[in-house]
């Protein structure tokens, strides 16, 4: 993959694109999340984690190469994905930058404390600290972006 995509399109997920999805979830998460027993991740998981969340999905080269879902509720961003081989091209931002036109400010996540490229990808962006908790034996960051 060179470092050049020629298009990247922001759209809704639509059915077709579960497979690819659930696809990109688990191998994203094993690849990410090194600290825990990714043999427990499935491909289902997205499907449990997501349910009656908004997702939009990034598509390059007609391949799904990213998300990110919403609970809307609350303006919460649950997950932001993109596959590790087109990281900083832009994708996430695309997709943060999206989310938040279509939702509005504030936003908030939870990220793992122990997930750098996260951590630094957000506070880039302007996501501010706003608490500390632990769940699941993990220090997690609630981040929030309010302007």
């Amino acid at each position: 993959m060179n470092n050049t995509i020629s298009e990247i399109k922001i759209r809704e997920k639509q059915q077709k694109d579960m497979a690819e999805l659930r696809t990109l979830f688990l191998e994203v998460r094993q690849q990410t999340f090194l600290w825990r027993d990714t043999s427990v991740f499935t491909l289902l998981n997205f499907d449990k984690e997501t349910e009656e969340e908004y997702i939009l999905v990034a598509l390059a080269e007609n391949k799904v190469v990213g998300f990110i879902s919403v609970w809307l509720a609350d303006n919460f961003i649950h997950h932001l994905y993109v596959d590790n081989t087109y990281h900083n091209l832009g994708i996430g931002t695309q997709l943060l930058d999206t989310i938040i036109n279509k939702v509005g400010l504030p936003v908030g996540l939870k990220c793992i404390e122990k997930n750098r490229t996260a951590m630094a990808f957000y506070t880039k962006r302007g996501f501010t600290e706003k608490v500390r908790g632990l769940s699941d034996n993990e220090v997690y960051i609630f981040l929030e972006l309010r302007q």
